[in-house]
């Protein structure tokens, strides 16, 4: 389900200043449309917020010099194959814009942006269906649809909205055939810290092997989705450049970059949002199933579940903010998504379910 505002469509989650609007800003809100950390923003970040005040009546360095070498330190590549940007969404758009291919290929379902900044450049998108009779997994026949003429490859890994990984031999295998065809991979590793072994999944170690863009963010692991701040990791310097060269040059404001520089030194929060989600998921996904709801069992840090009876207005009015997956290509409308919180979130969420179906005390 889409909501209007001001005839504006709003196809992502995260909506809170519609709800505000609707129930008053006093309002209790549970948000768990939006898949960012439920510990918050990290309190060095805050501070690091509050302190560059002073210096944002100058501009910020467009280069984002000090912040692209602490991410290539931090991801072990040379600062050089950095680019940030205004969120991963920026990066989505400028890939787009800086090479419109003439035709790409996308998986279904998935984010919808990387069909929108396709569409946005007259790109003919390609869409392969992630069945539901196969579990929406990724399967071999991906790499059929990569072939000459197609020049841009889209890939959420773990995949949004599933929270399903691929296996890295398949992975390794489609980069390998982009190669080949002459297209660039985008891959995006967005959610990619909540899996259990991040660093097992990551194709970090293929970038020198040309024909790959990752894309990450520290939206969701650092609960920083209103400070707007994505990178992308290339070996092609020439082509880091070209997407440089297709937005504006101060895309990430002086906040921004203190904040991120910031949150790269907050490990020990990393590891507490880590050991909250891998506890709390199971939980939920159990909870869910005890309700009568299908859920897929994704890897990251929210579930895709499926239930027949209309939930998004029924949750809404009890101050509970859920996606729907109904405008998700391959999906409908009785497939939600929610993102894993706190354990008395989660509670207060299973509460409001089991009350909407009936199956409240």
């Amino acid at each position: 389900m889409t909501r209007e505002t001001n005839q504006t469509v709003l196809i992502h989650g995260g909506d809170w200043a519609g709800f505000a609007a609707e129930y008053g800003a006093k309002a209790p809100l549970l948000d768990v449309s939006a898949n960012v950390s439920p510990l918050g923003m990290p309190a060095g970040v805050a501070a690091a917020l509050a302190a560059c005040a002073p210096g944002c009546d100058r501009y910020p360095d467009p280069l984002c010099r000090a912040l692209s070498e602490a991410i290539g330190q931090a991801e072990g590549v040379p600062a050089e194959w950095v680019l940030c940007g205004n969120g991963a969404a920026d990066l989505i758009w400028r890939a787009a814009l800086a090479l419109r291919p003439g035709r790409a290929l996308v998986t279904a379902p998935a984010f919808a942006e990387y069909e929108a900044a396709l569409d946005a450049v007259g790109c003919t998108v390609e869409r392969y269906a992630l069945r539901e009779a196969d579990g929406f997994r990724l399967d071999e026949g991906f790499l059929e649809a990569i072939r000459p003429g197609v020049g841009m490859v889209f890939l959420c890994e773990p995949n949004n909205p599933t929270g399903l990984t691929s296996p890295r031999p398949l992975l390794l295998r489609v980069l390998e055939r982009c190669r080949q065809a002459g297209a660039l991979l985008v891959l995006d590793e967005c959610f990619g810290d909540f899996l259990a072994d991040p660093a097992a999944h990551t194709l970090k170690g293929e970038l020198d092997g040309g024909g790959l863009l990752i894309l990450k963010a520290f939206t969701k692991l650092y609960g920083m989705a209103g400070v707007r701040l994505g990178y992308a990791l290339c070996a092609g310097t020439a082509l880091l450049a070209k997407l440089r060269a297709a937005g504006q040059p101060w895309a990430v404001s002086t906040p921004a970059q203190a904040a991120g520089l910031a949150a790269l030194r907050e490990t020990g929060y990393v590891e507490a949002v880590q050991a909250l989600i891998a506890a709390q998921r199971p939980r939920l996904a159990a909870g869910l199933k005890a309700l009568g709801c299908r859920v897929v069992p994704g890897e990251a840090n929210y579930l895709l579940f499926r239930c027949e009876t209309p939930l998004i207005e029924p949750l809404r009015r009890r101050g509970i903010l859920l996606r729907s997956c109904g405008n998700y290509h391959g999906l409908g409308p009785a497939w939600y998504r929610t993102a894993v919180r706190t354990g008395p979130e989660n509670d207060r969420l299973l509460a409001a379910l089991g009350e909407v179906l009936g199956c409240g005390n």
